[in-house]
């Protein structure tokens, strides 16, 4: 160490006076210092108040820079010395030094660099408003064949993309072609391990999703997974999930997917259709999610359905009723919801046997598996008397449904629930689908779902009650008093937040449920013409013309 502490006072004596072979000796002492003992050295460096000398140091033209950058990335690999290098002003030179052309100063600049902002999105966002992506963009251009420099950038890309700030200037580069370019040369796993790093959070921002599929990685995708779908090394496995995950990302981007769809006829499409039969999980489950990804506009819906893809997606459902992937099930159900979304393929999709095929999930015990199921069966259904009257008076169905109404852990079930429960009334206009309802729970849930701070959602169990009301008062009575809907009413033509529809709504209801004496008494209690005379003033026509009418029918029994 001592002699350390002659080098280092040397150093802060010679700096000063460029007298570049002492200054070289020095460094050279410091280097080796610091790979006997890094952290002591770096203490002593901090101590002595050599940091801010080293900016000067860090001169293009200097032939110590190669050095004095590679020891602040030594320095920096200690968290207590960051900050310290940051306050020494050492970025900005540094990110000078990226414009060198020397190859050992680029990677030593590139390594400092990464130490300091290591792990510091402050210091990362900083780097980018400096403009160091398009320098590290075409460095990576420049030095492709350098292995060190190669990964340098990577490792730099990696940590850069993980902020939204940097994606735009990501975008305005020729990255995409260029990690492409690298990509195809690779041949070992761990290097294409690296790109696939950088890739994915890349492949989140719509811009460069359509930049990357133009460049040609969906091409060098599908050769990953052509070489790797009958592999057993975990490499291989490994390599087969990254790939068919980024391809699959790569069709979340509307212009993207609609470029690889291709108008149904794409070779990409017809390639990610073959995964759907294939025996391995992590092929069924992209292929799957591949076709929830193109189901994304009806052109495209439409076109699927016409060409076969339900069988293939029933074929896949049906082996994992017993196998039970719930991964796999929760993406084919997402499929075959977004197919369900034109109204021309519903009925399509009902005569192909989808409603039953997904009733065979029933008995699932996993939330994301039951709220897709219910998507499904709900899109199905959208229109469909027959299929809502067939649903309706299912037991087992409408059993389950009001189970989960009191999902309260899983938001997302309990109301898909609900709204399937309304839609099956909605839809059905059925006697028997309301008897069906009322006999199994039903009704106190669509009362609760009318008070739903989602505006659709209220609308949807106002409609199914006043169908229930309108269809069969004498067997909801019971219920309805049960539930106190007189009084939720009563607080929703209150209640100056409800929407017009909300309110016109409400009072069809109440004008339906006064045929029954119990709901009647409960109406006169709460003083309804009241709160009824007011809305005829309501600036929208149609409430204000339902105003009178309820008006006139309570002024009539009262």
């Amino acid at each position: 160490m001592d002699n350390l502490s002659e080098a280092l006072e040397k150093l802060k004596l010679t700096s000063t006076d460029g007298i570049s072979d002492s200054v070289e000796s020095c460094l050279d002492c410091l280097l080796k210092a610091l790979a006997r003992n890094n952290t002591e050295t770096s203490v002593k460096i901090q101590e002595i108040g050599l940091l801010p000398l080293f900016p000067s140091l860090l001169n293009p033209q200097s032939s110590c820079s190669p050095k004095v950058s590679n020891i602040i990335a030594e320095l920096a690999k200690n968290e207590f010395m960051r900050s310290p290098c940051v306050e020494a002003g050492l970025i900005p030179p540094l990110i000078q030094l990226l414009k060198s052309t020397d190859q050992e100063v680029l990677l030593q600049t590139g390594r400092a660099l990464g130490n300091i902002c290591y792990d510091s999105h402050s210091l990362q966002a900083q780097l980018i408003n400096m403009g160091v992506i398009p320098t590290l963009v075409k460095l990576l251009g420049i030095h492709s064949h350098n292995t060190a420099l190669t990964e340098m950038c990577l490792i730099a890309f990696g940590n850069l993309a993980e902020l939204e700030s940097s994606k735009e200037q990501f975008a305005s580069t020729s990255i995409a072609e260029e990690l492409v370019h690298l990509f195809q040369k690779q041949t070992e796993h761990e290097k294409k391990e690296m790109i696939f790093e950088v890739l994915a959070p890349l492949a989140e921002n719509d811009v460069i999703k359509l930049q990357l599929v133009e460049a040609g990685l969906v091409e060098c995708l599908l050769e990953v997974v052509a070489q790797t779908m009958d592999g057993e090394r975990e490499e291989d496995i490994t390599q087969l999930k990254t790939a068919s995950d980024l391809m699959v990302l790569l069709l979340l981007g509307d212009e993207s997917m609609q470029k690889l769809f291709e108008g149904g006829k794409g070779s990409v499409f017809q390639r990610v259709l073959s995964w759907i039969p294939s025996h391995n999980h992590q092929l069924q489950l992209a292929g799957a999610l591949a076709i929830a990804n193109f189901a994304r506009n009806d052109g495209n819906c439409i076109h699927m359905v016409d060409t076969g893809i339900v069988q293939k997606l029933l074929e896949l459902l049906d082996r994992h009723v017993e196998e039970g992937n719930v991964t796999v099930q929760h993406a084919a159900l997402s499929a075959l919801r977004n197919l369900a979304i034109p109204v021309v393929n519903k009925s399509k999709m009902l005569s192909a046997g989808v409603a039953n095929v997904v009733l065979k999930f029933l008995q699932s015990e996993m939330p994301p598996v039951q709220f897709k199921l219910l998507g499904t069966l709900r899109m199905l259904i959208d229109t469909q008397a027959e299929a809502a009257d067939q649903l309706g008076t299912n037991g087992k169905l409408v059993e389950r449904l009001v189970e989960w109404c009191e999902a309260k852990d899983h938001a997302g079930v309990m109301g898909e629930s609900n709204r399937l429960l309304s839609a099956l009334i909605r839809h059905s206009k059925s006697k028997e689908v309301v008897q069906s309802v009322i006999h199994g729970g039903g009704v106190k849930h669509l009362v609760t779902m009318a008070t739903s701070e989602h505006m659709i959602m209220q609308n949807e169990a106002l409609v199914a009650l006043g169908l229930m009301a309108a269809l069969d008062l004498v067997a909801a009575e019971k219920d309805f008093v049960g539930a106190s809907l007189v009084s939720v009413l009563h607080k929703l033509l209150s209640d100056e937040r409800s929407a017009p529809e909300i309110k016109y709504n409400s009072m069809i209801l109440i004008c339906a449920v006064m045929g029954s004496e119990p709901l009647h008494k409960e109406v006169q209690s709460l003083a309804f013409i009241d709160v009824v005379s007011k809305l005829r003033a309501h600036e929208n026509k149609t409430v204000s013309h339902q105003a009178s009418l309820t008006e006139q029918r309570l002024t009539a029994q009262s």
